[in-house]
């Protein structure tokens, strides 16, 4: 069922909650005394819906604090959307109530499986592209839709493997959901660059193809380089270091095909002081700024 979000209001989050074409940071705890006390100039915050699903305490304290201020965006790492069973509809009930209270300006869940029989892993594992798979995860995008009462961004992932099932593309498959059911996609670029070393596939040719009239958010982050058993290049996605100069690349072809996106600096381990991630965002806000002014000057 292909639902247009956008005409029908469902996306309905007030003007000060829109998320806003520019870089921002995921909030972190270790952050919270800096953002509020220097109210630095950035354009937005994202958070892990699963970090902020209890009912109280100081997670709550400060992100209200916080969100008074900023624009948030909320990703989810938990509702398996490729799962074969059924979507924990405990778990997309409290997804409900988060998105009630800090009304965010966008929601973006990852095009993977986390969950099988009521057991949930500490992963998030990849899907095979084909008909089967493409109507499953369709419908189950149509009833986060339906719950939310909110337009969601579907995130391409970072993959090590191709699956001997797959019948499609990974673009043909997230421009399939697009069609079905009107969600839009969040490209992580940095992703890109990881499936495309461990799977030998040529990451500008892929950004050419993709559908950017659909995108409505960038993520950014630090991988991993090691080698595997045939010593051949391993990319592991982890969000643990700075972005590194070949995705930087990829991300000024992407602006310039797509224009200026709200872009994320995802950094989620060995987290660093504020400047530097504060400096990383900046980063993204020059590249956009210079796609602009390039823009104008045409």
């Amino acid at each position: 069922m292909t639902i247009d979000f956008q005409a029908t209001k469902m996306n309905s989050v007030s003007p000060s909650a829109q998320i806003p074409p520019r870089a921002g940071v995921c909030l972190k705890p270790e952050h919270y005394a800096d953002i509020l006390g220097s109210r630095p100039d950035i354009g937005w915050f994202e958070i892990h819906a699963e970090n902020y699903m209890g009912d109280g305490g100081p997670p709550h304290h400060f992100l209200s604090a916080i969100r008074e201020r900023y624009p948030i965006s909320l990703h989810g790492v938990g509702l398996s959307i490729g799962s074969d069973g059924p979507l924990d509809a405990s778990h997309l009930s409290r997804l409900k109530t988060l998105i009630e209270r800090y009304r965010p300006g966008l929601f973006s869940e990852h095009l993977a499986w986390s969950s099988h029989e009521g057991t949930y892993l500490n992963d998030l594992l990849p899907v095979p592209y084909n008909a089967e798979t493409l109507a499953r995860v369709a419908e189950h995008i149509d009833q986060v839709q339906q719950s939310l009462g909110q337009r969601m961004l579907l995130e391409n992932p970072s993959t090590y493997l191709r699956f001997a099932e797959s019948t499609m593309s990974e673009i043909d498959f997230l421009a399939g959901l697009v069609a079905r059911t009107g969600c839009g996609l969040l490209l992580d670029v940095n992703n890109v660059q990881v499936s495309a070393a461990n799977q030998g596939f040529d990451p500008v040719a892929y950004l050419e193809a993709f559908p950017v009239e659909h995108v409505g958010e960038f993520h950014l982050a630090g991988y991993d380089a090691k080698t595997d058993e045939a010593d051949k290049p391993l990319l592991i996605d982890t969000h643990d270091r700075p972005v590194l100069a070949d995705v930087w690349s990829l991300y000024r072809l992407a602006v310039g095909r797509a224009g200026p996106r709200p872009t994320l600096i995802e950094w989620d381990a060995n987290v660093p002081a504020w400047a530097e991630l504060f400096a990383e965002a900046g980063k993204a806000e020059h590249i956009m700024t210079e796609r602009r002014t390039n823009r104008a000057a045409a």
